[in-house]
């Protein structure tokens, strides 16, 4: 699974038996959001911790994250 993009980067922040949290960052090392289970959708989604601006780039690369940990 791809940890680094352009922009942003994801780091294991949590690690449960079924489930894990990653950290979304910038490179600068701000906190951005986390991607974790959400088990009323049944699926990893991308949790926004502060209001930022993203590029279609960006967006693009967390989806591809969030859809590799879907997959597993």
């Amino acid at each position: 699974m791809k940890l680094e993009y352009q922009y942003i980067v994801f780091n294991l922040a949590e690690e449960k038996p079924k489930t894990k949290v990653w950290r979304c960052c910038n490179k600068s090392g701000g906190a951005l959001g986390v991607v974790k289970w959400h088990p009323a959708w049944r699926q990893y989604c991308y949790f926004p911790m502060v209001l930022a601006v993203y590029s279609s780039g960006c967006l693009k690369d967390i989806n591809e994250f969030v859809d590799e940990a879907n997959k597993r």
